[in-house]
């Protein structure tokens, strides 16, 4: 493993601790070089489909991106990393349950925007106006209407 720090390959693995579910294992590291510690996490490698983009194009399944899109959404709420990736875990491992090869990124794109909608209505508000690409205000108004509505039945 290449240190942050430094860039030097030879580490030692000073703690290693299974993430919650067992699905993740956290290593603590020391780089041998320069002494600094840091973290590093492992988890099985498993086959993910791949997205076809509503322009055709096709790109594999990446976690990352689900992640960077939940954290713009999220960013200045009161939502904590840790229910970031557990977001993001739950739209991965369900992903995969699909059992498909290919996946439509609009399918994806739901997933998120139902993890996103139980967890903090700013933040599905934010996502939905940039995945369902709002062209203007009344359709932004439309959804924040279905919103209220929603709330009010509750």
């Amino acid at each position: 493993m290449k240190c942050p720090f430094c860039d030097e390959i030879e580490d030692k693995v000073v703690d290693s601790r299974m993430g919650k579910e067992g699905e993740v294992i956290r290593r603590r590291r020391e780089c041998l070089a320069c002494k600094r510690r840091y973290t590093t996490y492992e988890r099985v490698e498993e086959s993910l489909p791949v997205v076809v983009k509503k322009d055709g194009r096709r790109e594999s399944f990446d976690r990352a991106k689900i992640l960077a899109g939940l954290k713009k959404a999220c960013e200045k709420r009161p939502i904590s990393i840790a229910t970031i990736e557990a977001v993001a875990d739950r739209i991965e491992k369900r992903v995969q349950e699909m059992g498909e090869t290919e996946i439509q990124s609009r399918t994806v794109g739901e997933e998120v925007m139902r993890e996103l909608h139980q967890l903090d209505q700013i933040a599905y508000v934010r996502f939905a106006s940039v995945y369902r690409e709002f062209k203007d205000i009344d359709q932004f108004m439309d959804e924040l209407k279905a919103l209220a509505r929603e709330r009010q039945e509750k």
